[in-house]
C-alpha cells in the first residue's frame, strides 16, 4: 500500500520515540538490562485477532490488552516490571494510522505502569494479526504457583468473571440489549481492558504461598494452581465476588454464573495463604479452602451442594 512506513521507518518513528533506555534506541538488535540483587522475571504471552481480541477493536485498546495481560503475569509472581519486548506481525492491509493508534495506547500504558518498550520485531504475516509480549519484572521474591499447602486458606483479587461475561454480550447482542447501559458497559470494557494488579506484588511476596492470574477461568486455574501443588481445594462458590453488573447479567440468565466461574480474561490473582494471614481490608476476597489430596478444586453452593461444570477453563486445543 503506497505511503506506508517501511520497516525502518516503523520503527524510527513509531516505536523508538515510546522505547526506554535499555532499548538503546531501537537502533541495536538487543536490550541491555543493568545487573540487580534481585532476581529477573519473564513472561510472554501471544494475542491473535479472532481469538483473544475482535479485530475490529479500537488499536490501542488491542495493544493495551496484549502489554496487560503480560503485566498480570508479572503481578501473580510478586514482580515489577522493567520493560518489554513486542514481535509484532501485522496483515497486508494495515495503515500508518492504525499503527499510530496502536503505538499510542502502548505508550499510554507503558507510562502508566512504568513498562518502557526495550525492543522487539516487527514482520508482515498473511493474517490474521498477531502481537506477542515479553515481560520483564524483578521481584524480591518469587511466588510460585506449585506452593499451595494443605490448611492454606484461597483468595482472588478484584471481581470474577467480569471479562467472560463481556466476551457473551459481543457474541450475543440480544443478550446485551436486555442489560441495563451500565452494566453493559462494564461488562464491555472489562473484556477490552484488563486490570492488571501490580499493586498486589508486596502483598504477594509477604504473604502468598502460591500465586497465579486468572487467565483462562477461575475454577480451571485453580484446578491447575491444585495440581502442580498436589493439593485440593473447596470453594464456596457465593463467596466468589461478583460485579453489580454481572449480578444483573446473571439475574437475567442464570447459566452465566458458570460462565463467570470458568471463563477466560479475568486477569485477576489468585492466590493462597496462611489461615492467619489478615489482608487488607478491600484488597482480596477469601473464597476457600486448601486440603490435603489431589481432587482438584471443587465448587459448591450455598448449600454445600458440589456444582458440576460442563468445562472448567478456556482452552486453545
Amino acid at each position: 500500500m503506497p505511503g506506508r512506513y517501511s520497516e525502518d521507518e516503523l520503527i524510527a518513528r513509531v516505536f523508538a520515540p515510546i522505547a526506554g533506555p535499555a532499548a538503546l534506541g531501537l537502533k541495536d538488535d538487543a536490550a541491555l538490562i543493568e545487573a540487580s540483587a534481585e532476581p529477573i522475571v519473564a513472561t510472554v504471552d501471544m494475542l491473535v485477532a479472532g481469538v483473544h481480541f475482535f479485530a475490529d477493536d479500537p488499536a490501542a485498546a488491542i495493544a493495551k490488552k496484549a502489554l496487560r495481560v503480560n503485566l498480570s503475569d508479572l503481578a501473580a509472581k510478586g514482580a515489577k516490571p522493567i520493560g518489554f519486548l513486542l514481535s509484532l506481525a501485522l496483515q497486508s492491509d494495515w495503515t500508518n494510522d492504525w499503527l499510530a493508534a496502536f503505538a499510542a495506547g502502548l505508550a499510554e500504558d507503558a507510562r502508566s505502569y512504568a513498562a518502557p518498550l526495550i525492543g522487539g520485531d516487527t514482520t508482515a504475516t498473511p493474517g490474521p494479526l498477531t502481537i506477542s509480549i515479553t515481560a520483564l519484572g524483578r521481584a524480591p521474591r518469587f511466588v510460585p504457583r506449585l506452593g499451595a499447602k494443605p490448611g492454606d486458606v484461597v483468595y482472588v483479587s478484584g471481581t470474577i468473571g467480569d471479562a467472560a461475561l463481556g466476551l457473551a454480550l459481543r457474541k450475543d447482542p440480544a443478550l446485551a440489549s436486555r442489560l441495563s447501559p451500565r452494566a453493559r458497559a462494564h461488562l464491555l470494557d472489562r473484556y477490552l481492558l484488563p486490570r492488571p494488579r501490580l499493586d498486589l506484588a508486596p502483598l504477594l511476596c509477604a504473604h502468598a504461598s502460591a500465586a497465579m492470574d486468572v487467565s483462562d477461568g477461575l475454577a480451571g486455574d485453580l484446578a491447575k494452581l491444585c495440581r502442580v501443588s498436589g493439593v485440593g481445594a473447596v470453594v464456596d462458590a457465593p463467596l466468589v465476588p461478583l460485579s453489580e453488573a454481572a449480578r444483573e447479567a446473571i439475574a437475567l440468565a442464570p447459566n452465566l454464573l458458570e460462565t463467570a466461574l470458568t471463563g477466560g480474561d479475568d486477569y485477576e490473582i489468585l492466590f493462597t495463604a496462611k489461615p492467619d494471614f489478615s489482608p487488607p481490608e478491600g484488597t482480596v476476597t477469601r473464597i476457600g479452602e486448601i486440603h490435603s489430596g489431589t481432587a482438584d478444586a471443587q465448587f459448591c453452593d450455598a448449600a454445600k451442594k458440589p456444582l458440576i461444570f460442563e468445562r472448567l477453563s478456556f482452552s486453545h486445543f
